[in-house]
């Protein structure tokens, strides 16, 4: 009915996300869900997943619709139309690319070098088997699954269902370790720890994954380009990357310790280190070939050196964050990125296995550690429930997977409802098991771990809006905590 083709239009839509977001994120909150899961649910909902598909009429629609022989050839009416095909729309993609950059950039901000650093081996061989078990478990379940699009002959999009798998979401196991009492003890810092190094190690990994995927389907416009096409060129491009990241992180460092005694707590900081985290992001993917959202992350960490920046940076890029880029990018992907037309039986069946290893493999990798480190069985299983929560960072990995820049080898729309699917009931899971195993406990064993504080430095305490509630929703995965 509205064609939405200048800016007074997007205004509108905008609107309609950001409403839709908010009413399912307060009902999912009730429900003591993460919020990001009602922030997709608000975009499939509003978007043509559902109802433009299976009744023929929908909110928000695309120019693109398939088909032209009614509801079950994928034709729709819409009351407001987007130019442009499914996903390919410049105007929502441009906010959900700066709230994905951004959400990952503050997860950045929340890790705490200092922390991962005292909590000695326990936590980082947890955190190496939180990733390397789901990672070749996801591997294993989608050799079988050639029909679909995954197996030997496609190879690369099996490695990304174990990547996806990787990701922790540190917030709702934190909430319950609070509530428990059980947050500064030996076993429950080093799980919070653990968390976060765990998605250090999958961003890496994603970052290597997606370049090497990138690289056999880019077309070389020059002779560096070709040299990044090649599999040789990306590993030495995404050493490269990190080196020269890490290297310029020392003198941005030393610049924002300056600026800190110069100016501090003034909304120069904040702007400075906006354009670090875009610099970080465009050179990470337009020059070197990295994920663009490795970039943006690193950069959080660089600044994240920078103690009381970091957190003052922290608190006001969130409030941006949180009130209109980061509904925008979750709504996005069930407005653009689910699609059911595609979904039978075969891909409900990997979804259900994938999500059952995903839980498994956190369980198993990380009580299995927990075990050799001297916990009790029980302890060892809250270890490994701990660690099983997903959240934002899965998406976003997911996101990155399904990204059509990787040509053949990356992943159709259908497979986010997998990582919906383990969102969901890892959510629903880890608060019910980890009060299950702690009321087994007999008198206490673990006493405070020293005096070691929490990891993931302040992304425990958020600001608060005008009706009391979060402004930033919780902590990313692992490090903001995902």
């Amino acid at each position: 009915m509205f064609q939405v083709d200048h800016p007074l239009g997007y205004a509108i839509i905008i609107a309609i996300i950001l409403l839709a977001t908010k009413l399912c994120g307060l009902l999912f909150r009730k429900l003591k869900l993460p919020e990001v899961l009602g922030f997709i649910i608000a975009g499939i909902l509003i978007g043509p997943a559902v109802f433009g598909q299976f009744c023929g009429f929908t909110l928000i629609g695309f120019e693109g619709a398939p088909g032209e022989g009614g509801v079950a050839d994928g034709a729709y009416k819409a009351l407001f139309v987007l130019e442009g095909s499914v996903g390919s729309n410049e105007t929502v993609s441009v906010f959900s690319k700066i709230g994905v950059i951004l959400i990952m950039f503050s997860a950045g901000l929340e890790t705490n070098l200092n922390d991962i650093k005292n909590t000695g081996l326990a936590s980082f061989l947890m955190a190496i088997a939180g990733v390397a078990v789901p990672f070749g478990l996801g591997i294993a379940i989608s050799l079988p699954f050639g029909d679909i699009g995954l197996g030997a002959a496609h190879i690369y999009r099996s490695v990304f269902i174990g990547a996806i798998l990787t990701a922790t979401s540190v917030a709702i196991t934190v909430s319950v370790l609070k509530e428990l009492g059980k947050i500064n003890t030996k076993l429950g810092t080093t799980i919070v720890s653990a968390a976060v190094i765990d998605d250090v190690i999958g961003i890496v990994v994603l970052s290597i994954v997606t370049s090497i995927a990138r690289s056999g389907s880019v077309e070389a416009s020059n002779g560096f380009e070709a040299f990044k096409g090649t599999v040789y060129g990306t590993i030495i491009m995404i050493v490269a990357f990190f080196v020269v990241a890490i290297g310029a992180g020392f003198l941005i460092n030393k610049l924002f310790r300056w600026l800190e005694k110069k100016w501090p707590k003034t909304h120069r900081l904040p702007i400075f280190s906006l354009v670090v985290c875009f610099i970080y992001s465009w050179v990470a993917e337009e020059i070197f070939g990295v994920a663009d959202i490795t970039g943006s992350f690193l950069a959080g960490i660089v600044l994240a050196t920078v103690h009381r920046t970091g957190e003052y940076v922290d608190t006001k890029v969130n409030v941006n964050t949180y009130t209109i880029f980061a509904p925008i990018f979750f709504a996005n992907i069930g407005i653009s990125n689910i699609d059911f037309s595609g979904v039978g039986g075969t891909i409900l069946l990997f979804a259900f296995l994938a999500v059952l290893m995903g839980l498994i493999g956190k369980i198993v990798g990380c009580g299995a550690v927990a075990k050799g480190f001297g916990y009790s069985w029980r302890e060892s299983a809250i270890g490994g429930v701990g660690m099983m929560a997903r959240g934002e960072v899965a998406l976003i990995v997911t996101q990155t997977a399904t990204n059509p820049s990787l040509g053949e080898n990356a992943l159709g729309g259908e497979f986010m409802i997998m990582t919906v699917l383990l969102i969901l009931v890892s959510s629903i899971l880890t608060p019910i098991l980890l009060k299950v195993l702690y009321s087994k406990e007999l008198p206490l064993k673990n006493g405070p771990a020293g005096g070691l504080p929490p990891a993931g430095g302040g992304q425990d305490e958020q600001p608060a809006s005008d009706d009391g509630e979060p402004v930033a929703q919780q902590p990313a995965d692992g490090a903001a905590g995902a």
